[in-house]
């Protein structure tokens, strides 16, 4: 099965290039701010600390200069929360200036505590610089034991990466299962795959893998969107249902995802799960042409509309791409 690391956006200390086919999953960006609104904050938990103290109070009020003044001093004297705490103030640049080193520096201090969040953002610091670093594995590997969503997903793909065969799936799917019941979406997707396809550990289970689809495609997941329409429209894993079908397959195509747009379109140009609409099924299929798809069915679709068709598609395409 072919699966690909997440890579963070977290903490590019020492960044370079990665193999397109490698990349880790990390903590949320931060939402826009406009002065009102308020970066997507993670929960206490993560710190390592069972409840919010002043430090993080502070912090997810986005008082982030003060919470950096409240940390420190317990963080010098060992508190790997407050250690932990700093590491994300420094990493993202909050109410302070960006400072991978400093950073770093944190989150290798709480690492060595065992805080599993900080061993997550050291391992991926140092596999980013090399993809071989022992020690960079070994503190993924422990976040993963640990229970850490991200981590587990992550090292579930170094796993498959070092042994791609039966050996290495097996060991990677309670990962993978670990890291999918936490929340993390491309680990329910994996998990989908796994089932999609009867990859040992598992057997084929077309229900069960519909039920990891609809997870993943409820949190935006585009591929997982993709795979679910077509779940429906063919009946697979559960009922036929050509309405939500069209649903999944509208979104996924929304989010960019080119084989979505292809398949929209022929529902739009068939009418399934919605009134036919010759036109924007047209501006679909020129969206999806755009990203350098072509379908030999839609081709001929397309030559046989009139100019005037094919223009007023081109021109609502244009609309569709700039949302």
């Amino acid at each position: 099965m072919a699966l690909t690391l997440l890579l963070a956006a977290g903490m590019p200390h020492g960044a370079r290039a990665q193999d397109a086919t490698q990349r880790f999953v990390t903590e949320d960006g931060e939402a826009p701010t406009d002065g009102r609104l308020r970066p997507v904050l993670p929960a206490p938990s993560r710190f390592g600390a069972p409840e919010a103290d002043s430090a993080y109070g502070a912090f997810q009020r986005g008082l982030f200069l003060t919470a950096r003044n409240l940390a420190l001093p317990r963080a010098e004297d060992g508190d790997a929360a407050a250690q932990t705490l700093l590491g994300e103030i420094y990493s993202r640049g909050l109410g302070v200036a960006t400072d991978f080193d400093e950073a770093l520096k944190w989150y290798r201090k709480a690492a060595e505590q065992d805080v599993p969040e900080a061993q997550l953002q050291v391992a991926l610091a140092l596999l980013r610089d090399d993809p071989d670093s022992v020690e960079g594995r070994e503190l993924m590997e422990a976040a993963a034991d640990a229970g850490h969503g991200k981590a587990m997903f992550n090292h579930a793909q170094i796993l498959l990466t070092d042994r791609p065969g039966t050996s290495g799936q097996r060991d990677a799917f309670d990962y993978f299962r670990g890291a999918a019941e936490a929340g993390i979406a491309d680990a329910q997707f994996a998990v989908a795959q796994y089932y999609q396809q009867g990859t040992p550990p598992v057997f084929y289970d077309d229900t069960e893998a519909r039920k990891w689809l609809q997870r993943a495609a409820r949190q935006g997941f585009d591929s997982a969107q993709y795979e679910l329409a077509l779940y429906y429209l063919e009946g697979v894993g559960g009922e036929r249902d050509f309405d939500q079908g069209f649903l999944w397959m509208a979104r996924a195509a929304h989010a960019g995802n080119v084989g979505a747009q292809a398949e929209l379109a022929k529902l739009l140009w068939s009418g399934i799960g919605i009134e036919p609409d010759d036109t924007q099924a047209a501006a679909w299929y020129v969206v999806a042409r755009r990203a350098g798809l072509r379908d030999p069915v839609l081709e001929d679709f397309w030559l046989g509309l009139s100019a005037e068709t094919q223009q007023e598609a081109i021109s609502r395409a244009n609309g569709l791409q700039r949302r």
